[in-house]
């Protein structure tokens, strides 16, 4: 220890660096390597420098670039080289490397290479039936058509007993063909949110943004505005809460001076209720008289009717009309009704207790638009815009991140320790 604190202590510290930086740039002490392994020779000539540099090609500028500043290797990271049962794995690789040379294949390959030796006669006649080309030397076959060779053998058997043994195919129900929304994954975004957007369309962005911005403060100040506590000449007095209390319980002056109709004066107690007016007898004359009339009332009444399905063979045409502005009629109102089932389908459905919000325009003003590619800054999250686009697309329903709330309250305790400490 006392040596390292005279004088060879900078010169071994200064040594140290030196062999670092020897390591860093050169791999290694500059001694040690030759000098055709450090330099390569330039004579203007590609024969002659080939010769010379014995067949060693010049890096290209760009090469040298790309290299490491560090010729030193990285550590070596030993977790990441590691395998779960590695040895085991090596020795069942080595095993069946063994069994490969001597001409044992595994069960499941001898399997899959009998069933695609069955399909291919097969496969080879129907493209001969159809006039095809030659088969391709490899095996291809398109898995989803109806003349797969892995499906063949299930071909004719009982679509019972294929659902019952688990070799049919699950059909794909149709309501997961059916997209939950029209709008498209990636939305692309109003030229004025480019990087070089033209006035015009920077002029439109900002114009939707102040829309935007111009309907959320007036939610604010309406919220504000019914929240708002009355001030001192709006608050409600003693005077105006008894007139309240009173509407409709007083009379208006000009209803009381109206005639009113003199009561029934009440019947006395045990006397018997007055007789009821007496009915007059029709005569046989009165009841014949009224049949008549009945009976003319009906007779005019049905030749009146058939004289409009008469006069009905005359205004064809202008039935013909009203039929016409009926149909142009119904069909203006399905052309309205399918535009507003259309613009439904591309807005987001309330699927939660939460309401899907739009994210916030991402705009720059004038003055904020950057000279050039370098000086630009990014705008909003990729991630929060997918998650958005899931949310608009029906996909996922709006939600709001997690609020931490703590079940029991802190308690502080000093113990002891520290107590004699700061003691």
């Amino acid at each position: 220890m006392a040596g390292a604190r005279g004088p060879a202590g900078p010169e071994l510290g200064a040594f140290l660096e030196d062999v670092g930086l020897q390591q860093r740039a050169a791999g290694g002490p500059g001694g040690r390597e030759a000098d055709e392994s450090l330099f390569f020779l330039d004579t203007g000539s590609e024969e002659k420098d080939r010769k010379l540099n014995q067949g060693k090609e010049k890096p290209l500028r760009i090469d040298l670039i790309l290299q490491p500043d560090s010729k030193v290797p990285a550590p070596k990271d030993i977790l990441a080289h590691q395998v779960p049962n590695g040895k085991k794995l090596k020795r069942k690789q080595q095993l069946w490397e063994k069994l490969a040379e001597r001409g044992v294949v595994p069960r499941e390959q001898r399997l899959l290479q009998a069933r695609l030796q069955k399909a291919r006669p097969a496969r080879a006649e129907a493209a001969h039936g159809q006039g095809a080309g030659p088969e391709p030397a490899g095996d291809f076959y398109d898995i989803w058509s109806d003349a797969n060779p892995l499906d063949r053998p299930l071909a004719g058997q009982d679509a019972w007993f294929l659902e019952q043994t688990k070799k049919q195919r699950v059909r794909r129900p149709a309501r997961l063909e059916k997209k939950p929304s029209e709008l498209p994954a990636v939305e692309v975004i109003p030229a004025g949110g480019s990087y070089n957007p033209t006035f015009q369309a920077h002029q439109a962005l900002l114009l939707q943004a102040h829309e935007v911005e111009l309907r959320r403060q007036k939610a604010e100040e309406k919220l504000e505005r019914q929240l708002r506590f009355p001030t001192a000449a709006e608050a409600p007095t003693q005077e105006t809460a008894f007139r309240e209390q009173c509407e409709g319980l007083l009379e208006e002056s000009a209803d009381e001076g109206g005639d009113e109709e003199a009561p029934d004066e009440p019947l006395a107690p045990g006397a018997p209720p007055p007789p009821a007016p007496l009915r007059e007898k029709k005569t046989e004359q009165q009841r014949r008289r009224e049949k008549e009339a009945k009976f003319l009332a009906a007779r005019r009444l049905g030749e009146k009717a058939a004289r409009c399905r008469r006069q009905e063979l005359f205004q064809l045409r202008s039935i013909r009309l009203q039929v016409k502005r009926r149909e142009a009629e119904l069909a203006c109102r399905r052309r309205v009704r399918l535009a507003k089932r259309r613009a439904e389908a591309t807005k987001p459905r309330r699927l939660g207790r939460l309401k899907y919000e739009d994210p916030d325009l991402e705009v720059q003003l004038s003055t904020e638009l950057a000279e050039s590619l370098r000086t630009l800054k990014p705008e909003g999250s990729i991630l929060r815009d997918r998650f958005k686009s899931l949310q608009k697309r029906n996909l996922i329903e709006p939600r709001e991140r997690a609020k931490f709330k703590r079940k029991y309250r802190l308690k502080y305790v000093e113990k002891r320790a520290f107590r004699e400490v700061t003691l």
